[in-house]
């Protein structure tokens, strides 16, 4: 008996590429753990801030793009910084990415998660979804409790960047 299904081979390309997407508003220790771990297993993670119309975020697109460059060294070459608007699959695949990293911080995230990756599979089959857990120091802290803690003037020195500290501190100070 002979099979019909012939799997997907994907081209040899010289560099695995990986897409991170997120609004990152702003960005946190937790996605920086996920980037970092995300440098393991690839060559280039492209960090892509979604545009999503129906949400207001604190800090505007082109200080978001700032605040994640400043979070590594100028020297490295394997992380990218962009920004995506459609739908985040068929930018990967244009940006010859082999996958896109989802980060998850409980098993509630998985649910919706999921749902995506089956979509997004449907959608463009070259392109896989990696799940990475968020590292456990990590695991309660978003940016939304993060906008919030610092809104009401609370200590996130060390959930986020101290450049990202400081510009929180910046934006509630004019509100």
């Amino acid at each position: 008996m002979t099979s019909t299904y012939e799997p997907f081979v994907a081209p040899d390309t010289s560099e695995s590429i990986v897409v991170y997407p997120g609004t990152f508003d702003p960005i946190t220790m937790g996605h920086l753990d996920i980037i970092h771990r995300a440098l393991n297993l690839f060559d280039k993670v492209i960090v892509s801030i979604a545009v999503n119309v129906s949400k207001k975020p604190l800090f505007s697109l082109e200080e978001r793009l700032q605040m994640i460059k400043d979070s590594f060294p100028a020297d490295e070459k394997r992380i990218e910084v962009d920004t995506v608007s459609g739908l985040l699959v068929d930018y990967a695949y244009t940006c010859g990415a082999k996958a896109i990293i989802r980060g998850l911080r409980a098993v509630s995230d998985f649910d919706y998660e999921f749902q995506l990756a089956l979509m997004n599979r449907r959608i463009e089959r070259e392109v896989e979804t990696v799940f990475l857990m968020t590292g456990f120091r990590w695991i309660y802290i978003s940016s939304s409790i993060i906008k919030e803690a610092a809104m009401h003037g609370g200590d996130v020195g060390g959930l986020v960047p101290d450049h990202v500290c400081d510009k929180l501190r910046e934006k509630f100070m004019k509100t």
